[in-house]
């Protein structure tokens, strides 16, 4: 199928009010659309399904999925463009939403200081309006500013609209081969500045890997976890750390929910941070630091390379493979706005202005999409 074509396909999907979702991993060039043919809202009951799922960071409400067995598939390679080059968004400061922020970071710094918590990550919204619908355009905006992130476009009509370009692996899983990372600490890309991580982003990073390998002996076997190093997400530069290992037989919903939500997007200890959150973030963030992706989707994998060779190519190995991203840097279109979501890591070392500044930084990789 051609590019024109599945974004044809996926444009009358939506006029249609259809489901659909349509994504490109990181650093690959295929896109791919699954597309349900009626508003049937499909739930994940023990993820042992097959599909394309969608998660709230809510672990309490339901988890959406576009089943493999009654859902069709098509793909394209997509050569969009390469990454666009920079741009510098002028950002209309919203004076009582920076308050807001500032006072809700400086509750979260005095309840760490309590002892009750480690960290806790708090987010927030940012509404931007739109003159036209054209959700599929941004799509493609977002497919060629981000060429290393998890871009996708996913719809309900019972639901809603989502878009998004997330850095963060959730988890990979390949047969029994396990792999996530631990993601931590923002900064600003700058190629004239040297780059300097402070102590909070430091510690930060570290605390979400430490959590990760201990919250999945469990269920996985042979970790293993390398040091730190940055890593560019667009404009923006982070600490991550990749994990490694064998997953155990049947434990791949208990891994899920050792992991979700992470320290990265909820905090520390994770029950606790996220009664605060839920307590003192004042809005619902529905899907925004949920997980979406792959479910056991089967694939197979031939013994033997050589094409030529049919008798031993017909011996192939099938495997279930799963690759589920964290719902980063995503947007919301509703009633002609886009609902931007974003937040941070807070420590007691952080400093309130300074966390306001990078929500506004993160803000960028979906309005330069929009702008």
């Amino acid at each position: 199928m051609t590019e024109e074509e599945l974004f044809s396909h996926i444009q009358t999907q939506y006029d249609s009010q259809l489901p659909f979702v349509a994504y490109r991993k990181p650093k690959e060039t295929l896109v791919k659309a699954i597309l349900q043919s009626d508003t049937t809202q499909h739930l994940v009951t023990d993820f042992t399904e097959s599909g394309f799922i969608f998660s709230p960071f809510d672990t309490q409400n339901d988890t959406l999925i576009f089943p493999s067995e009654s859902c069709k598939t098509i793909t394209s390679q997509c050569f969009i463009s390469s990454e666009i080059e920079p741009i510098n968004l002028k950002h209309k400061v919203d004076a009582k939403a920076r308050q807001q922020h500032i006072d809700l970071v400086k509750q979260g710094i005095k309840y760490i200081k309590t002892g009750h918590l480690k960290k806790v990550v708090l987010s927030r919204i940012e509404v931007v309006p739109l003159s036209e619908d054209q959700p599929i355009a941004i799509f493609k905006s977002l497919l060629s500013a981000y060429q290393t992130a998890f871009v996708y476009i996913w719809y309900h009509p019972k639901v809603g609209l989502w878009l998004g370009a997330t850095p963060e692996t959730l988890l990979h899983i390949d047969g029994r081969r396990f792999k996530t990372m631990s993601l931590a600490g923002t900064k600003p890309y700058n190629e004239d500045k040297e780059l300097s991580w402070g102590t909070k982003e430091i510690n930060e990073q570290q605390i979400v890997t430490e959590y990760i390998v201990n919250h999945i002996h469990d269920s996985v076997s042979d970790i293993k976890a390398t040091e730190p190093k940055t890593i560019r997400a667009g404009q923006l530069l982070h600490l991550q750390s990749k994990i490694s290992g064998d997953l155990k037989a049947g434990q791949l919903q208990s891994v899920i929910k050792s992991l979700h939500p992470t320290p990265a997007i909820c905090g520390l200890p994770k029950a606790e941070a996220k009664k605060f959150i839920l307590k003192n973030e004042q809005y619902h963030r529905e899907f925004y630091t949920g997980f979406l992706g792959e479910l056991n989707l089967r694939t197979s994998k031939s013994r033997n390379t050589n094409r030529r060779n049919v008798e031993n190519n017909a011996y192939s190995t099938i495997k279930r493979s799963s690759e589920l991203f964290v719902n980063l840097r995503c947007v919301q279109l509703k009633n002609k706005q886009a609902i931007i979501y974003v937040g941070g890591g807070i420590t007691q070392a952080s400093n309130p202005e300074l966390e306001w500044e990078e929500t506004v930084n993160k803000t960028q990789t979906i309005r330069r999409v929009l702008a």
